[in-house]
């Protein structure tokens, strides 16, 4: 990937993360390693929206707890403003959680149950700025409240007694506490019904435009990440296979596995989309724990040949920031089903 520029807030090279697999029950032995992360690159600008996509398993989440500092990498580096946070002294470290904050999938178990709505987005004020008075931290619970569409009722109310839509927005309240600059948006709105969905998608568009934030979207629904999303990066068993801006990876895909992915969105017109024929992937997704040699799609590719299983592909741009990893590029891709709507099927 390209080096660290002025208006880069995040940068990801090389990233691996391995977990170790142990046998035995008394004398456990070292028989691998399941590779959830293998070598994933990639930039993040400031108030940039990228979104990060692949089917369950590929590492997505992985990369995600890896940037909270949640999950140490086995190589590579995570630079913020290119500073190595996995390098930082404990001030410095301290520092970077204020920047950096989290949005999680289920807006239920992330709320503890047994702490009024008051104390849970009051709580990042009281660790991280301790002089601040009660009434202090009170006035500023309300004003994020009201600024996610909350009102000050629901300030005295535990998660039980909200809707999932409304303790999804506290939990974005909560990550805004500290003025945080980047915030990673794990399957953020996959719990919720679809017309809440499109309320929460709205309400981060807004928040970014207002406050200026970056957002690393993590999800599956490619309707919500197109909606939501300046770039999208597309993963395969832990590696990166397609980055490209959203609107020029939906109208002319460059990887296999990609366009498979986009021919799977369902069409919002039932008659369209008995009639839109879509790809399937042949065959199951291989180990991570034993991934194949080569190019790691090569096993389910349609255009699979034996160069493919010679050596693994790394990105290349073949567009203007549109880079792919595929030694077939220039073949012709035959895609089966158009691009869907603006909207992807999205109430908005």
């Amino acid at each position: 990937m390209s080096s660290f520029v002025a208006d880069t807030l995040l940068e990801v090279r090389e990233l691996k993360i391995y977990f170790p697999v142990h046998r035995g029950a008394v004398f456990k032995r070292l028989v691998g390693d399941v590779k959830a992360v293998d070598g994933v690159s990639f930039s993040l600008r400031k108030g940039q929206v990228l979104g990060l996509v692949g089917e369950s398993g590929c590492g997505k989440t992985t990369i995600a707890r890896s940037i909270l500092k949640l999950v140490k990498p086995t190589s590579g580096q995570i630079l913020i403003d290119g500073e190595d946070i996995w390098s930082q002294t404990k001030a410095s470290e301290f520092a970077y959680r204020r920047r950096v904050q989290a949005v999680f999938q289920d807006p239920f178990s992330s709320l503890n149950p047994r702490m009024k709505i008051s104390e849970t987005v009051g709580e990042p004020f009281r660790i991280h700025k301790p002089s601040m008075n009660a009434a202090e931290v009170d006035v500023e619970v309300l004003r994020l409240l009201d600024i996610c569409g909350l009102s000050k009722q629901m300030s005295q109310r535990y998660p039980h007694e909200m809707s999932g839509g409304q303790r999804q927005r506290v939990g974005i309240a909560r990550a805004l506490a500290l003025n945080a600059e980047l915030i990673v948006c794990d399957e953020a709105v996959s719990a919720l019904d679809v017309s809440i969905q499109a309320q929460i998608i709205n309400l981060l568009i807004d928040l970014r435009d207002e406050l200026n934030l970056t957002y690393l979207f993590i999800g599956h629904d490619l309707s919500v990440i197109r909606h939501l999303c300046d770039r999208i990066a597309v993963m395969y068993l832990g590696n990166m296979v397609e980055l490209a801006d959203s609107d020029d990876l939906f109208r002319e895909p460059l990887h296999p596995y990609t366009d498979a992915l986009l021919s799977a969105i369902p069409v919002p017109d039932p008659v369209r989309e008995t009639q839109t024929p879509h790809k399937v992937l042949q065959g199951e997704i291989p180990s991570q724990l034993d991934p194949p040699a080569g190019c790691v799609f090569h096993t389910r590719c349609p255009r699979n040949t034996d160069a493919c299983k010679a050596a693994r592909p790394g990105l290349i741009e073949e567009r203007t920031e549109h880079l792919a990893a595929c030694i077939h590029i220039d073949d012709p891709i035959n895609r089966l089903s158009p691009s869907p709507p603006d909207n992807g099927g999205v109430v908005l």
